[in-house]
């Protein structure tokens, strides 16, 4: 089963700008995420940039280069604009991999790439993990996700779902977390069909995406299959601010 990696890397974030760059231990963290993906079963590995600088610190450890336009509203659209340049084809399946995971495991990598090739009716397929705690239930941080007994997402949500009504129906009991419900947390890794990403592009935002600024939402709102899966390996945190990269640095040293 044959299937790309993509590694979308913005010079431009607004809460940490240059982070695909940054060090960690002697390297760009960039090149530690695009280590980690050459390790998967992808034939090919792309690193997606709108910056020239994070292109040629790419080419510079021998990773294929994407530039693309600064102006995309989503990680989304730069990665359709990355397998429509590339010349993919409708039912090519590609993994989008963030370029601020400098630790993901290469085995989630596979899982959601075959998952997705075992699932001819999805268009989508990603990964949860299970949600043990009260404050990550309630955290609207936290995207919960619910699915069938097939693994078919119902509903992404920031808010707790499925609602427990007997358990929460008082103060005391929405302190704890209630037995006997498999609250899953959506962890962002994606496999999409290229015809998804190409039909994707043209849709208008959807309500319930705006509601809830989850733009997975944009796709089930249009009728898209969206496979989930309890991750085989939990993959670490990833870097969103400077306190984020010292984190990673200190697993690195130790």
């Amino acid at each position: 089963m044959a299937f790309s990696v993509v590694i979308p890397a913005r010079f431009g974030s607004s809460r940490f700008p240059g982070k695909p760059l940054a060090d960690i231990a002697g390297k760009p963290m960039v090149q530690h995420v695009y280590e980690r993906a050459i390790q998967s079963e992808a034939q090919r590995v792309i690193i997606a940039t709108d910056d020239q600088r994070i292109a040629d610190a790419a080419k510079s450890f021998g990773a294929e280069v994407c530039l693309t336009s600064a102006d995309h509203p989503s990680g989304t659209d730069r990665l359709q604009e990355v397998v429509h340049s590339l010349g993919f084809y409708a039912d090519d399946i590609v993994v989008n991999v963030q370029g601020d995971e400098p630790l993901i495991p290469p085995r989630v990598i596979n899982q959601v790439a075959h998952n997705l090739s075992a699932v001819p009716e999805a268009s989508i397929a990603t990964l949860s993990e299970p949600i043990t705690d009260i404050e990550s239930l309630l955290n609207p941080n936290v995207v919960k996700v619910v699915s069938d007994q097939t693994g078919r997402a119902l509903y992404f949500s920031r808010a707790p779902m499925p609602w427990p009504r007997d358990a929460f129906a008082s103060e005391q009991g929405r302190q704890v977390l209630p037995e006997g419900v498999n609250y899953q947390r959506h962890i962002g890794i994606y496999a999409y069909r290229v015809k998804l990403l190409n039909d994707f592009v043209k849709w208008a935002p959807a309500p319930l995406e705006e509601t809830e600024c989850l733009e997975q939402l944009r796709a089930m709102w249009n009728g898209a299959v969206i496979h989930v899966d309890e991750a085989d390996e939990l993959p670490p945190a990833g870097v969103d601010t400077p306190e984020d990269l010292e984190r990673i640095r200190h697993l690195f040293d130790a």
